[in-house]
């Protein structure tokens, strides 16, 4: 039998209040929108000059002075350790924080609070403001990018392991319990091993992550290739510049070829 048959030829996805309510919401968001665009100040003759500009700039990039490639990969590798040393760091530090959020296994309320409290710190402040915040701290160099890259990663690693550590099954923790296991063994043979896949998950993303972020922690004196960066652009060296981009983008390349290497032979 038809709909017409059954005389309901006549019906809409949604209800007139509900039509109302999105037309409503679609108002707002536009409203919202057209706001924003005249609140903040636009110089729309440099906006429709950029493609100008952009090519302008290309022009003075080709072709890519290979001179100090040198120095740049020596950099770069550079770059690569900080991203490494900072990941390594950031796992071993959010392992607790991960166990501490977690609402399974944090001892009482106030661990529940202060592991959330770091993990909300952590990622609320972006990597070039930690490392300009370390700079200040370490001084200019690697140190401070290592520490801006940890700090930061905290957060992400220690939020994904602790919802993962919220998510496992229950029922291997509360038979190591009613034998009268000790909580570190536990933690080791019950929740470790359920966790363990989305451990290493998560620390191969987050390399990853650390790689492309590290290559701009040089423009604030935090290390890295981004000083090379930095200093081409000041001195209008615009064939070293496009070198160095060059670089960058065969190393975040590399990057991604190795990070799905790695999770397909460990995962």
């Amino acid at each position: 039998m038809t709909l017409q048959e059954l005389g309901r030829d006549d019906w809409t996805r949604f209800t007139p209040r509900q039509r109302m309510m999105r037309f409503a919401v679609f108002a707002l968001c536009a409203a919202a929108i057209a706001w924003a665009l005249t609140s903040i100040e636009v110089i729309w003759a440099w906006v429709w000059d950029a493609p100008i500009q952009m090519g302008d700039l290309f022009g003075r990039m080709v072709p890519p002075d290979p001179t100090n490639l040198g120095v740049i990969l020596r950099v770069l590798w550079e770059t690569v350790n900080i991203a490494t040393i900072a990941t390594a760091l950031a796992v071993v530090i959010a392992l607790p924080v991960a166990y501490l959020s977690a609402q399974n296994t944090t001892p009482n309320r106030a661990t529940l609070w202060l592991g959330r409290f770091i993990l909300v710190s952590s990622r609320s402040i972006n990597t070039i403001i930690w490392a300009l915040l370390f700079v200040a701290i370490f001084g200019p160099g690697i140190v401070a990018g290592i520490v801006a890259i940890m700090f930061r990663s905290i957060g992400f690693v220690g939020k994904l392991l602790g919802e993962a550590i919220e998510e496992i099954d229950k029922r291997p923790v509360e038979a190591l319990e009613a034998t009268g296991a000790s909580r570190f063994k536990v933690i080791a043979y019950a929740i470790v091993p359920q966790v363990m896949p989305t451990f290493w998950a998560v620390a191969i993303l987050r390399w990853d992550i650390n790689l492309r972020e590290s290559t701009v922690l040089g423009l604030v004196g935090a290390g890295g290739i981004g000083i090379i960066l930095q200093g081409a652009i000041d001195t209008f060296n615009w064939p070293e510049a496009a070198t160095v981009l060059l670089a960058i983008l065969a190393l975040v390349i590399i990057g991604e070829i190795v990070s799905v290497f790695l999770r397909r032979r460990i995962l």
